[in-house]
């Protein structure tokens, strides 16, 4: 797959998307507070899952980092030195795909909101890569709802950026859907830097190269873990099995 940004290095370098910086993050909510003082490094290249319980600060971080937010303190910057805002990707729990517009028209929506010339090529291949090569012209009400997941995704990665944000973007299927598009999502980002909010232990030991828990009030990082190999992990792999169990335990302890 072409890379996310055009990459004018040399043939023999690698490309490797920046990382996520998040220094001294504070967020004031009226009388509550959200983050003190929270900083976290996501690798670039890396797929991160965040967990924790519901109301805990998750979604806040995400449109913080994404820019659709602002903080009461602190910054969030690229690891290359660099604001992250304008390479960032952004991909809702809901797919949001216009239903008067066809599934060509959907996927290609930035580019004609910001008045630029659509890339045919690029979206006939992302078509094709997530399977919906015959449905260009359909509208959104034809598809199933795992097929308008997986228009999503090529609307995400259609805008080509290094980094890509995602709020619990596949709860909302079945699970033998879910269980696909996860390893579609997997294969599709694996030159990204993605950072994928879930409640599913299961899915973030098998999409992720490392897990943070997040937790308390304020909110703060109680827990990492890295994962060995490469996602998407099988669901009857031993080692994401005893990930998940560890992953679990920690999640009962930190919401208790």
């Amino acid at each position: 797959m072409t890379p996310p940004c055009a990459d004018v290095t040399p043939a023999s370098t690698a490309f490797v998307p920046p990382g996520i910086q998040v220094r001294a993050l504070t967020l004031h909510f009226e009388h509550r507070v959200i983050f003190d003082n929270l900083s976290v490094d996501i690798d670039g290249g890396r797929f991160v899952a965040l967990l924790g319980a519901s109301g805990v600060g998750k979604s806040s971080l995400l449109k913080i980092i994404a820019g659709l937010a602002a903080p009461t303190s602190g910054t969030v910057i690229g690891s290359d030195g660099q604001p992250v805002t304008g390479r960032i990707a952004y991909m809702g729990q809901n797919d949001l795909l216009y239903p008067w517009l066809t599934v060509m028209e959907n996927i290609t929506l930035g580019a004609r909101l910001r008045r630029e010339k659509i890339e045919h090529e690029w979206a006939r291949h992302l078509l094709d890569r997530v399977g919906l090569r015959d449905h260009g012209a359909a509208l959104p009400a034809a598809l199933s709802g795992g097929m308008r997941q997986r228009a999503a995704i090529a609307r995400t990665l259609y805008e080509r950026q290094p980094i890509v944000l995602m709020d619990e973007p596949f709860s909302a299927l079945d699970t033998l859907t879910r269980t696909r598009i996860q390893a579609l999502a997997a294969e599709l980002l694996a030159q990204h830097t993605v950072l994928l909010i879930t409640h599913d232990p299961l899915e973030a030991c098998r999409l992720s190269h490392r897990l943070l828990v997040l937790s308390g009030q304020p909110a703060r990082i109680e827990h990492t873990l890295s994962l060995a190999g490469q996602p998407p992990r099988a669901p009857d792999d031993p080692r994401v099995q005893k990930s998940q169990g560890e992953l679990l335990r920690q999640l009962i302890r930190t919401d208790g």
